[in-house]
């Protein structure tokens, strides 16, 4: 017997979802709006309990995406730079300080020129 062409581009579209990065499953939206993520897909990308997510409706359509932790990033892409140039923290601080000093004088017309 024959296989129907929907079923047999449904084989096909399992396949190239297997075989690729895509992954598309039902989820269920619950009571309180509560939606539960794959455990697949939270193994993949190392999702847990309380990670923050950002939701964006693009006119009917979601996308929901792990929000990384900014701010830990760049604390410590800032103290790679301040070891890498040689600064002592305190070093680091007191340019910063100046440096806002100077511009503050710069925005009033105080500077020397």
């Amino acid at each position: 017997m024959a296989t129907s062409n929907t079923k047999r581009a449904g084989i096909a579209s399992r396949r190239r979802a297997r075989a690729g990065r895509a992954f598309a499953p039902t989820v269920q939206l619950r009571e309180r709006g509560v939606v539960t993520i794959p455990k697949a897909v939270r193994d993949r990308y190392g999702l847990g309990a309380g990670d923050a997510m950002s939701f964006l409706d693009l006119d009917g359509v979601f996308v929901l995406s792990p929000k990384g932790a900014v701010v830990p990033e760049l604390a410590a892409e800032i103290e790679r730079l301040r070891v890498e140039a040689g600064y002592t923290t305190e070093e680091l601080l007191e340019s910063l300080r100046a440096e806002r000093e100077r511009s503050a004088q710069e925005r009033s017309g105080e500077a020397d020129g």
